[in-house]
């Protein structure tokens, strides 16, 4: 298992991999040859910066098994996805900020995020892992009463795609089991949502074949794996952790 991220340092934007308080500094490209320098820098020196650049964030709607009970949804048979633009990608610690002229309610929404490491398309099931590159923390942020504010048009991009409402990171985690994963949420400390990956109606291997069926997914896209129940409003000033272990911890205050 290895944690990857993106800094900020002297004036240089830089990747490396996380050991403990420290990061070994490497050259190349994070998806394709990454060398370590030999430099090593304590986490506290950089700026943290997403830990990489998607040309786009896929998110999933009616993925819960669990939600979909809550909600009365039927199981979807292919994922139902919308796309997050990249002008809403924001790092770890930077500031969810409220949509000018918007004064309906802004929700959270935790949820894992499957990284890919290289072009996908027309791949199977078996064949996802090799397309692949790691997992991190996606903060979904929607605001929520533009989602259907027309009858004509429900406006999931628009709704999710304001700037600072795509959140990800801090670490990208490579090597690990995506099916075992769970998800946990808190504001201001406190529990809204803890649920289990295995309870996707598609699960992140199924999720890239089958997204993959529909769009070339490139190096460093995001897809979002969809949230279970307890997404829900946030007051200005609300600090809002989304948490995966072995993956890491997304931090952002709203405000």
């Amino acid at each position: 298992m290895a944690h990857w991220l993106r800094f900020a340092h002297r004036d240089s934007i830089c990747f490396g991999m996380v050991d403990k308080d420290t990061i070994q500094v490497c050259s190349g490209d994070l998806f394709a040859g990454a060398n370590p320098t030999g430099e090593r820098l304590a986490l506290d020196a950089v700026t943290l910066l997403p830990p990489c650049q998607p040309t786009k964030m896929l998110g999933l709607w009616n993925n819960f098994a669990a939600r979909a009970e809550f909600e009365k949804l039927q199981r979807p048979e292919h994922p139902l996805w919308f796309v997050k633009t990249n002008n809403c990608f924001m790092a770890h610690g930077e500031p969810i900020r409220r949509p000018e002229g918007y004064a309906g309610p802004v929700v959270f929404e935790g949820e894992l995020g499957v990284v890919i490491g290289k072009p996908c398309r027309n791949v199977s099931e078996t064949e996802a892992d090799q397309y692949v590159f790691g997992y991190t923390c996606v903060n979904d942020v929607t605001a929520r009463q533009i989602l259907r504010s027309d009858p004509s048009f429900p406006q999931w991009s628009r709704a999710k795609s304001f700037d600072s409402f795509g959140p990800f990171g801090p670490l990208i985690a490579t090597g690990l089991e995506p099916d075992a994963l769970t998800v946990r949420t808190l504001v201001n400390g406190e529990e809204k949502q803890n649920y289990p990956v295995a309870d996707m109606f598609f699960r992140p291997r199924a999720i890239v074949s089958l997204l993959s069926r529909d769009m070339t997914l490139m190096p460093g896209d995001i897809i979002a794996c969809g949230t279970s129940l307890g997404a829900g409003p946030i007051q200005e000033g609300d600090l809002v952790e989304i948490e995966i272990e072995g993956v890491g911890r997304l931090s952002n205050r709203f405000g």
